[in-house]
């Protein structure tokens, strides 16, 4: 499902929602456990897991940023900075698994966003199949859903 884009003071607030067949704890895993983590965005690991703390976004021999934690709660929020816009995780109980919602509170479009959105698109996709035990193809799906976004990012501006 394709994310809701909202202008909002200050920017404009992507919001992705999918409810998982999977407990909070599993997924919260996905999210803070570098072991899964790196199965669905490799660049990013889990650094200092709290508040004030940080996550890192490391590509070698040309990244190693810290991208401070603003909120924690364990198996229940997870926000940190984005190279100045913000990600937030949140983790909903429901019958039979979870709710998982992605905020991306965006300063400004730019050229990065579009990508942006199709790779945090895909990787909650990824998270999902990785939870499922099913095989995984990125490559194509990235390709597909950055169509889509630029498509729609074209209407807000």
């Amino acid at each position: 499902m394709i994310a809701d884009i909202n202008k909002v003071d200050n920017g404009y607030l992507v919001k992705w929602e999918r409810n998982l067949n999977h407990s909070v704890e599993a997924v919260w895993a996905m999210l803070t456990d570098n072991n899964k983590l790196e199965k669905w965005f490799n660049e990013l690991r889990a650094g200092d897991l709290r508040q004030g703390g940080f996550m890192t976004f490391y590509i070698p021999d040309f990244m190693d940023e810290k991208l401070e934690i603003m909120v924690y709660e364990p198996n229940s929020v997870l926000e940190f900075d984005w190279f100045g816009d913000v990600i937030r995780f949140e983790l909903h109980p429901q019958n039979g698994g979870c709710a998982l919602i992605l905020l991306e509170k965006v300063k400004t479009i730019t050229a990065q966003t579009k990508k942006d959105l199709a790779g945090w698109h895909v990787c909650l996709d990824v998270i999902i199949t990785l939870l499922d035990g099913e095989p995984i193809q990125r490559e194509d799906e990235w390709k597909h859903w950055h169509a889509i976004y630029t498509d729609k990012l074209k209407e807000l501006v």
